[in-house]
């Protein structure tokens, strides 16, 4: 018996997570199918994908570059739209079976919403729209039967080490690189540049990512999306900081055990699980030599050095909508840095102030999500 093939919406699909994604769809182009492609602005990869992969649509998320897509594809049997609204949309085809969720920040949480409404699986990658509305997206994960299953390859870990498990979990730990500044004296973070942050020493992301990779605000962000993936209280979550990057995340049980999930640093491998999930499929690449490993470092965070760690966790405590505040001033904070017009530690500074100065309340409605969006990047705007 000839056995379908799993139909893709893949969001994101030109950045890094996208591209992995469309690496295992080469691979297994016996089990996947792609429907639809969107990027935000760098349409010409786009557009090579589209004719590479024949999807049934794109999006290009970046109206002024609609025509230009259009033109480009229109000897190809490709349907194009254009705008976030189109997002919300394509995700709902009943040629989806699963969306997997690599835009990057708030613009990711829409889409999601829509994804779960109409039962699609996704294959999460965009840990804001947890950070922003954890409480909401995972309520219609449940409500609808719609699997919500990790990428980021902390989560995927812990998801990898409760699988088959029916003990409660006492803890789960986050590993953290530590990022190019793990060693940098904290006076002076404040001289870094720009390419110093975007040197990370372990993986190849895209440039906020690896921003908030630097800061550690990645990590923080883990920290309130595992509470939310995974039912966890704040105090059920740790993280240390790993530089060797071979160890995901590990969980402790109550009778003491300790299960890690280990490999090399390599997106491939949760991206395709959580394609396959439950199934494991032969993957290429590099095997660890436990023989050459050596020795595997463990270090508590640093709070002078990385006080976003800390406002996630204040956060997580506060609930409500202190998540969505913290993800928009920081989304205009590395924007800024990005663009060279702010410190690196101000970053973190911009955040807390944001958060001090932003009305903190109980979200019950996406439409006050939004509302919490448009304030607190006025106020983090304000504030630079």
């Amino acid at each position: 018996m000839t056995q379908s093939k799993q139909r893709l919406a893949v969001l994101g699909s030109t950045g890094s997570i996208g591209t992995q994604t469309l690496d295992i769809v080469r691979r297994y182009g016996d089990r996947f199918e792609i429907t639809t492609l969107s990027a935000h602005s760098n349409w010409k990869k786009l557009v090579e994908q589209a004719v590479e992969f024949t999807p049934d649509n794109v999006v290009i998320a970046d109206k002024t570059h609609y025509t230009a897509v259009r033109d480009a594809l229109a000897d190809h049997p490709v349907k194009v739209y254009a705008g976030s609204d189109a997002l919300e949309q394509v995700v709902c085809s009943e040629q989806v079976d699963t969306v997997v969720m690599a835009l990057v920040g708030y613009s990711g949480l829409f889409p999601t919403v829509s994804a779960l409404k109409h039962g699609k699986k996704v294959a999460l990658a965009n840990k804001e729209c947890l950070v922003v509305a954890g409480e909401i997206v995972t309520r219609l994960s449940a409500e609808h039967r719609a699997p919500i299953i990790p990428v980021d390859s902390e989560h995927s870990a812990i998801f990898q080490c409760l699988t088959g498990e029916h003990s409660a979990v006492e803890k789960v730990i986050l590993t953290a690189s530590g990022g190019p500044f793990l060693h940098r004296p904290a006076e002076e973070l404040e001289r870094v540049s720009v390419e110093e942050a975007l040197n990370h020493p372990s993986w190849c992301m895209g440039a906020k990512v690896t921003i908030d990779s630097a800061s550690l605000m990645n990590k923080g962000f883990e920290v309130i999306e595992a509470r939310w993936l995974f039912g966890l209280r704040p105090e059920q979550i740790d993280v240390v900081i790993h530089p060797r990057s071979v160890i995901h995340s590990m969980v402790q049980f109550g009778d003491g055990a300790v299960k890690a999930q280990i490999g090399t640093p390599d997106m491939h491998l949760p991206i395709q699980y959580a394609l396959t999930f439950p199934q494991r499929l032969p993957l290429q690449g590099p095997r660890i030599d436990f023989c050459k490993l050596g020795c595997l470092e463990f270090f508590e965070p640093d709070p002078m050095r990385f006080p976003n760690l800390a406002l996630a966790f204040e956060c997580l405590r506060r609930g409500g909508n202190a998540g969505a505040v913290l993800n928009a001033a920081n989304e205009v904070a590395v924007a800024a840095f990005l663009d060279r017009k702010i410190r690196f530690t101000d970053i973190a500074r911009i955040n807390e102030e944001t958060l001090g100065r932003t009305t903190l309340r109980e979200c019950v409605s996406l439409e006050e999500y939004r509302r919490t969006d448009r304030e607190a990047r006025q106020t983090a705007l304000s504030i630079l």
